[in-house]
């Protein structure tokens, strides 16, 4: 391929655009569509088939390409058959592993290029000898002997072959993907496994940005996972009390292809100072480390401004994917307390609910059984614009975020917020500065999984008009100083080229 015909960026795009909708999704379309100087191929990670449908988003005209790829078929054709394997092939391997259970030491760089290098290859560790052979038999029997063998061997051998299969999927995927001026993924995980692969194939930059921190999002997720059942009599080394050895295994799994990600990327994105400072504490080098916010088309929603009615109406609503980090089930009992208060106010849960088809039923069924089905109401996915302007509250009661969207949507629409004490919404809210926070309060921070909390700080603004219009101002100057598209998009560009550069 010429240098002509370079692709100028690679989305690395895990779980996310352009088959998901909202969040992370709506600001990879805004990225593309502002920059329509630079060309875009985009490739996307998912689990299975089953679990995505059409593309949710019109691909902009400067996307070159989208490879579609699931990573839960991987290893689903190779045929059993007998197959001895080499075991010095699992030399690095092993010792990658050992350097990734000791967060305190550095990851060779020669060491990481020939694992990364031999993983697939027929002359390395193809993906038969890991799957099928003796040698890796062996391997994984030692492992369990040395560190684990208070658990169940078949939950360990399982867990390790579903953990390591998907990275023989990505070495084929960067072996038969094109050259790119610019690789950026999108999140650490597979996204930023598949990014370190490229970047030591290809030697080009690879750059990372993280809205919310992936390795701490999946350590939730792990924490509430039914599918992995804990021995109430494992005992490891270094373990902390009530969590299983299998859980903690994905846990460090993650945090180690992490670091991986974290060794190859520069710079290394995050969207607000606690979440560098995380990045920093995982493992990223704190001199490739930046901070770029978020930024909102002041242009799209300061028109919605004009729409308000104007009394505020006591309708509350929540605009995120139904899954358990949104926590939906807490902004529905908040309901219940805010409805005895204000018996006309509705609660609107805005977003997807297929993502999580149990979870969506259980919070319908919550609905019901507090007597709230003529209160709250499931609208489904909906284009944001139709929705602010007919709310009195943008409510978040997520038990994790980074700097959500949605909140810097509201503000400029001029609808102040509650939300949950999670990354970065008290500096939203409140202010991240002296300076800032003279601008006051646009709304209330309360605590994680607190229904009584979340409904006493609704109330106390929709019962207050002054106090409301206070905020809707703080708000709408916060966005406006600090949280623009146009300062958004400029810091990309100005990345993109310095990365193109090197």
């Amino acid at each position: 391929m010429s240098a002509q015909s370079l692709v100028d960026v690679t989305l690395l795009l895990e779980g996310t655009y352009p088959y998901v909708s909202g969040g992370v999704s709506s600001w990879v379309h805004q990225i593309i569509r502002g920059l329509p100087d630079l060309t875009f191929s985009l490739v996307f990670l998912g689990g299975a088939p089953s679990q995505y449908g059409a593309p949710k988003y019109t691909l902009p005209g400067n996307v070159v390409t989208l490879r579609t790829e699931y990573l839960m078929e991987s290893g689903q054709t190779l045929k059993p058959h007998t197959c001895p394997g080499h075991p010095g092939r699992f030399a690095d391997s092993q010792a990658v592993h050992a350097v990734l259970r000791d967060t305190q030491q550095e990851l060779p760089t020669d060491l990481i290029q020939r694992l990364l290098d031999s993983i697939g290859q027929e002359d390395g560790i193809p993906a038969a000898d890991f799957l099928l052979s003796r040698a890796a038999w062996d391997s994984i029997c030692d492992d369990y002997h040395r560190f684990c063998a208070a658990a169940s061997f078949v939950d360990y051998f399982w867990t390790v072959r579903t953990m390591h299969a998907p990275i023989f999927k990505l070495a084929e995927i960067a072996r038969s993907l094109g050259p790119s001026r610019v690789y950026h993924a999108v999140s650490t995980g597979y996204a930023g496994l598949l990014g370190a692969f490229l970047h030591h194939k290809h030697h080009q930059p690879l750059i990372i940005t993280e809205h919310g921190i992936y390795t701490k999002e999946r350590k939730i997720d792990l924490a509430q996972a039914d599918w992995i059942v804990d021995s109430s009599e494992e005992q490891s080394d270094g373990l902390r009390a009530g969590i299983g050895y299998i859980r903690t295994l994905w846990i460090r799994f993650f945090q180690g292809i992490g670091r991986l990600a974290y060794g190859a990327a520069d710079p290394i994105i995050s969207l607000y100072e606690g979440n560098r400072q995380r990045q920093i504490a995982d493992g990223a080098v704190a001199s490739r480390t930046e901070i770029i916010p978020n930024g909102i088309d002041l242009a799209r929603f300061a028109p919605l401004r004009t729409q308000r009615a104007e009394r505020v109406p006591p309708i509350l609503g929540l605009i995120g994917r139904v899954v358990p980090i949104k926590d939906i089930k807490t902004f529905i009992r908040a309901m219940r307390v805010v409805c005895n208060r204000i018996p006309e106010a509705e609660g609107w849960i805005v977003g997807p609910t297929e993502e999580d088809p149990v979870y969506a039923r259980e919070c319908v069924d919550l609905v019901n059984s507090l007597g709230l089905a003529d209160r709250v109401k499931f609208l489904g996915f909906q284009k944001v614009e139709n929705i602010l302007p007919k709310l009195g509250l943008m409510v978040l009661t997520s038990i994790s975020e980074a700097q959500p969207l949605v909140l810097l949507e509201g503000f400029a629409s001029g609808l102040p917020a509650i939300a949950t004490d999670v990354g970065s919404c008290r500096e939203i809210i409140y202010g991240a500065t002296a300076e800032d926070r003279a601008l006051g309060s646009a709304g209330a921070v309360v605590s994680i999984a607190h229904p009584d909390a979340t409904a006493e700080a609704a109330v106390s603004l929709l019962q207050d008009p002054a106090r409301w219009q206070e905020a809707q101002r703080a708000g709408i100057q916060r966005v406006e100083r600090s949280y623009t598209q146009q300062d958004m998009l400029k810091s990309y560009r100005r990345t993109y080229h310095a990365a193109m550069q090197r």
